[in-house]
């Protein structure tokens, strides 16, 4: 028996508790409790562990403790989603150059590799976080350069742009739209963009927005991952 609930993944108790039910028929409250459940679990996009579960289900007149509370989501078919830690990407606190915002939230673009918009994101993999940094066409909303490694480096920015660039062989005058991380302010980074030709154009501090395009990319990356 002891080998059978460590398969099973219950406890002793648990397991005679459960043969009980089977014996005594349908309960109509624990149903009710089970649809409750996974409506909790559901509204809050399965965040939800045994220890808030238990409170809900109090909230909701349910005399019920968190060991209890697990119970009912395990027979629910009910697991919670943790939230992965947030890990910082723009290391604005530094005493490089920055440049003035050419674009001013205006995407519209009606030519081929006039303005890329620039920016790094991470993914969370079975081997741990990946950041991955992108060149953007805004013309056609598509990527013309990436770069992807373990490390949080300078390399990231500098090897996508040197993809774009030899991938697309963009005209002298593009516009770089980024935000003002140090990978983009690095001497390196604005070196090679004048090697290239290319004007540089950075966002204000604090304005999420202002890289929109590149921000909806990684959200939408992000959520095909899940």
């Amino acid at each position: 028996m002891k080998l059978l609930c460590r398969l099973l993944g219950v406890s002793r108790s648990g397991f005679y508790d459960y043969l009980r039910r089977q014996d005594r028929g349908p309960d109509p409250e624990r149903e009710e409790m089970l649809g409750w459940v996974q409506d909790v679990s559901e509204s809050s996009d399965r965040t939800y562990g045994s220890r808030r579960m238990a409170k809900a289900l109090r909230a909701l007149g349910y005399r019920v403790g968190r060991y209890q509370a697990r119970s009912l989501m395990r027979e629910a078919g009910v697991w919670v989603r943790y939230r992965r830690r947030y890990r910082v990407t723009t290391d604005s606190n530094h005493r490089q150059p920055v440049f003035e915002n050419r674009l001013e939230r205006d995407f519209s673009v009606e030519v081929p590799d006039h303005v890329y918009a620039g920016d790094i994101t991470y993914v969370w993999t079975q081997e741990g976080w990946l950041y991955l940094a992108v060149v953007i066409d805004l013309y056609a909303r598509r990527i013309v350069g990436w770069s992807a490694s373990p490390r949080l480096t300078q390399d990231l920015a500098l090897n996508a742009l040197r993809m774009a660039q030899t991938h697309r062989c963009p005209p002298a005058g593009l516009i770089h739209h980024s935000d003002r991380g140090s990978q983009y302010t690095s001497q390196a980074n604005c070196l090679l963009l004048a090697r290239y030709r290319i004007r540089m154009s950075m966002s204000k501090t604090g304005s999420c927005f202002v890289n929109a395009v590149a921000e909806s990319l990684f959200v939408t990356l992000k959520r095909v991952r899940k």
